[in-house]
């Protein structure tokens, strides 16, 4: 018997894993002072009033023989897959079909686990800095990895050159961890190169619902040739608060082959073997967030984590600090003052104002000298945390 090695090429401790053992470290040294989180990207607004109604209403058809249900359907609900294709068609003007769409527990998940289709003998070109998970997964495949740097004077958004060599391609807009999005002709840039190296765009659009500039876009897949090279994840956990009750969704069009093969009917295959669906009652949730009132209710959610991010981004302006994000995005991406490592500007807000972020060093080398801050903390936490940074730099 052995085990498999490739994990023994994994850092020791997932990022946040680690941030969580320093700040209990802290706070049980200091058990007097409160911290203002702003690091961890969990939301903090309850769900949506039409989300919460729908799952009150499916757990009481749980209570009834009549209305009892069991085991989901292969690739979800149709009432959820009709919801989340409309959506598509009317906010982004995209047409996909209930066929494509496969609902998941979360875009982590699914990003996670789609390298099950994939030959381990293949590159997969990941930008740095990244959501670690990217990263991981393909080492715990033993995949070879090449990296994409971005980085200050790209604004973190990466692009291909005549040099990039790559068979599966991570992209994710609005950016994690930088905040900085794609635009239209970026993406037709990487579409076009990855039909012409006949490689697959895996695109993460977890924070799709926080791009308000209607010039940027919000899927792939409005961009020209992008079903026939592209995998699309989403997420409702920061979208519509479902980081605890997790729901989220995966298209995969028919359009997309690989040597004469269907990635859609090999993704169907791997997910009626491996996975056992999302609970009925949760899916019921989701089929709310997507229904008028529902949208209207989850997007007030999403304004009061952009105001929340227009303070911090503001703030950073005041200072003089450079970043990226503020803005069509969660996540506030700034170049640590003085000089300071990502660690240790970590220790330091942690220290003098009691503020906790995330180094960025944690998402890859290109992240050391950075740091990022997120909008989900609430408005009085965002508020006083800019009142202590803006007295700790000045």
């Amino acid at each position: 018997m052995k085990i498999n090695a490739n994990y023994f090429n994994l850092k020791d401790n997932y990022l946040f894993a680690t941030i969580a053992q320093k700040v209990r470290d802290f706070s049980a040294a200091n058990p007097n002072k409160t911290l203002i989180r702003l690091g961890i990207g969990d939301v903090t607004l309850p769900l949506a009033p039409s989300v919460v109604s729908a799952i009150k209403s499916a757990t009481d058809e749980m209570a009834d023989k009549n209305t009892f249900k069991g085991y989901g359907p292969d690739g979800g609900y149709e009432f959820l897959r009709e919801a989340i294709k409309n959506y598509y068609k009317s906010t982004k003007n995209v047409n996909i079909e209930m066929s494509e769409i496969f609902v998941s527990d979360g875009a982590k998940s699914d990003v996670g686990n789609v390298v099950d289709i994939f030959s381990r003998d293949v590159t997969a070109l990941i930008p740095d800095p990244v959501y670690p998970v990217y990263l991981d997964t393909n080492i715990m495949d033993g995949r070879k990895i090449e990296f994409i740097d971005g980085n200050e004077s790209n604004n973190f958004l990466p692009m291909p050159t005549e040099n990039t060599k790559a068979d599966i391609i991570y992209l994710c807009s609005p950016n994690n961890p930088s905040g900085a999005s794609y635009s239209r002709e970026q993406l037709k840039i990487w579409v076009d190169f990855a039909i012409a190296n006949n490689a697959v765009i895996l695109y993460d659009a977890a924070y799709e619902f926080f791009i308000t500039d209607k010039n940027l876009p919000t899927s792939i897949f409005e961009i020209e040739g992008a079903k026939k090279c592209a995998i699309e994840f989403c997420s409702l956990s920061k979208t519509a608060g479902f980081t605890g009750t997790r729901c989220g969704y995966t298209v995969v069009p028919h359009e997309l082959m690989l040597d004469n093969t269907s990635l859609n009917k090999l993704w169907s295959r791997r997910q009626s073997t491996k996975f056992n669906q999302v609970s009925y009652i949760i899916q019921k949730g989701a089929a709310a967030v997507f229904t008028e009132q529902g949208l209207i209710e989850t997007r007030e959610n999403v304004a009061y984590y952009l105001e929340n991010a227009r303070l911090i981004s503001e703030t950073l302006k005041d200072l003089e600090v450079w970043h990226t994000g503020g803005d069509n995005s969660p996540y506030i991406w700034l170049k640590c003052p003085n000089g300071q490592s990502s660690w240790e500007y970590f220790d330091y807000l942690l220290n003098e104002i009691n503020v906790v972020g995330t180094p960025g060093a944690g998402f890859g080398k290109m992240g050391e000298g950075f740091f990022r801050l997120s909008a989900f903390g609430s408005r009085e936490g965002v508020i006083e945390a800019m009142k202590r940074l803006k007295n700790l730099h000045r």
